[in-house]
C-alpha cells in the first residue's frame, strides 16, 4: 500500500485514463468516485442550459450522491482528479471532500482539460474549505511523467 491516495472523478474517461497512468506508473492507490447516477452525453450537454450538468454547476451547494467513499486514514497524501466544469471543480468533487476526513492531510488537485488550467480550481477549493492543506495543481492533457515530482516534492 501507498501512502498516496489518487481519487478521481470522470464523466467520459479521460481522467479516468489520466488517474489510472499516475497510479500505475507510481505505485499509488487509486479510488474513483462514482455517482450513484452515471453521467450521459446529454447529461454532459454545456451548451444545454437544462443538462444535468448545467443544473448541477448552476446550483453549488448541490451534492450529488456518490455510490461510495473509502477510508483516507492511512495516507497523507491524496490527490483528487477531476475534469474541469464552468471553469472550476464539478460539485461532485465536493461530495468526495465532505465524506472523507481530509484533515491534516496534504491534498493535490488535478484536472484534464483542454483550455482552463488548475488554480482557479485550487482557489475555489481552498475558499469552499479553508480548513484542509491544498497544495499546488496541476493540469494534465495525457502525458503523466511530472507526475511524480509534483506529487512527492512540491
Amino acid at each position: 500500500m501507498s501512502n498516496v491516495l489518487v481519487a478521481y472523478f470522470s464523466a467520459s474517461g479521460v481522467t479516468k485514463r489520466v488517474a489510472e497512468n499516475i497510479a500505475d506508473e507510481n505505485g499509488y492507490d487509486l479510488f474513483e468516485i462514482k455517482p450513484v447516477e452515471p453521467y450521459t452525453a446529454a447529461d454532459l450537454d454545456y451548451m444545454d442550459k437544462k443538462s444535468r450538468s448545467t443544473i448541477e454547476m448552476n446550483d453549488r451547494e448541490f451534492r450529488p450522491p456518490i455510490v461510495e467513499s473509502c477510508d483516507v486514514s492511512q495516507y497523507d497524501t491524496v490527490v483528487i482528479g477531476f475534469p474541469v466544469w464552468w471553469y472550476t471543480a464539478p460539485t461532485i468533487i465536493n461530495t468526495f471532500i465532505e465524506s472523507v476526513d481530509l484533515s491534516g492531510k496534504t491534498i493535490k488537485a488535478f484536472c484534464t482539460s483542454g483550455g482552463t488550467g488548475i488554480d482557479g480550481c485550487v482557489n475555489d477549493l481552498k475558499n469552499a474549505y479553508p480548513e484542509l492543506n491544498f497544495a499546488k495543481g496541476m493540469r494534465f492533457m495525457g502525458n503523466v511523467s511530472a507526475a511524480k515530482e509534483w506529487i512527492e516534492n512540491e
